[in-house]
């Protein structure tokens, strides 16, 4: 399939809002990085302007590199700044959220893959405000039950980890240390471990591939019984970036939200902004973390 000549009308990026010097004082106040801004979301507008924000910790550099990620990238990064988890928790409460999603770079090059880091950013808001419904992206940490268990055991109410891409595109759009079956893997191994916590993960489109390996994909995210899937189109952040193979018409996401829960999936936000971090797939996990609290 190949790419559209410029950018078709439904792709139209909404304007900065009132919201955006709030949540960017908040974030350099605390030395916090947003990964709205370092992965150039095309979605800031609508959560920013809503309240929500999606924090990165682990510093700003990824150790892989993605051939989709705006996110920089470098073999050794700055270790992890220690009051991270603490000016999380402070910035959490000054913006009166009461719904946080954490993420954070791959850190391959330390020990613990930065897991414990994680965990401590986790419980750090928890321990502030316990009402708060913490989602958490998690990398794969290379398939290592031992640390995905760290994050686990720190109990954040959703765990997301993104599968990315269809199964045939897996090594020309992922760093080669990222896999298709080990993404599914990480998954499957948090809601076994962890019946309760509520699973999510994100496909882009847009990279070429084919409707029958979307709904393969599909199939097997709801075989490691996944809780909610986004869909979003694939948005080429720069030059040394894989080039857009096509724009996905708003109808087709409309399918493969309709298809994703006749497969049983709790919530499917699928349109071309749509992100991992979404707010209206937010809200509705918020209301599902709610009413299981009060069961």
């Amino acid at each position: 399939m190949l790419a559209s000549r410029g950018k078709p009308s439904w792709l139209k990026i909404l304007p900065p809002t009132e919201k955006f010097p709030e949540i960017k004082g908040i974030a350099r106040k605390y030395s916090l990085h947003t990964v709205c801004e370092e992965a150039h979301c095309p979605n800031m507008a609508e959560c920013w302007s809503g309240g929500t924000a999606t924090f990165m910790v682990l510093g700003d550099t990824c150790t892989r590199g993605c051939k989709f990620c705006a996110v920089k990238t470098f073999y050794k990064p700055p270790p992890p700044d220690p009051s991270e988890p603490a000016n999380l928790a402070r910035a959490v409460a000054e913006l009166k959220l009461d719904y946080i999603v954490i993420t954070s770079v791959d850190r391959d090059d330390l020990p613990d893959q930065g897991a414990s880091h994680f965990a401590q950013c986790i419980r750090a808001v928890k321990e502030a405000d316990s009402s708060i419904v913490v989602e958490v992206l998690i990398p794969d940490f290379r398939g290592q039950q031992e640390l995905v268990d760290v994050v686990i055991n720190a109990k954040p109410d959703v765990i997301a980890h993104n599968i990315e891409t269809v199964k045939r595109l897996q090594q020309n759009v992922r760093d080669p240390r990222a896999g298709y079956d080990q993404s599914l893997g990480v998954l499957r191994y948090v809601k076994e471990t962890s019946p309760a916590t509520y699973t999510k993960s994100s496909l882009m489109l847009g990279f070429g591939e084919q409707d029958k390996e979307v709904i393969e994909a599909m199939q097997d995210l709801r075989a490691t019984d996944v809780d909610i899937l986004t869909f979003g189109q694939y948005l080429r952040p720069g030059a040394m970036h894989l080039p857009v193979q096509e724009y996905v018409h708003p109808d087709k996401f409309s399918f493969f939200g309709q298809r994703a829960e006749a497969m049983g999936f709790l919530y499917c936000a699928s349109g071309p902004f749509v992100r991992s971090s979404y707010r209206a797939a937010e809200l509705f996990t918020r209301a599902l973390v709610k009413k299981a609290r009060l069961q």
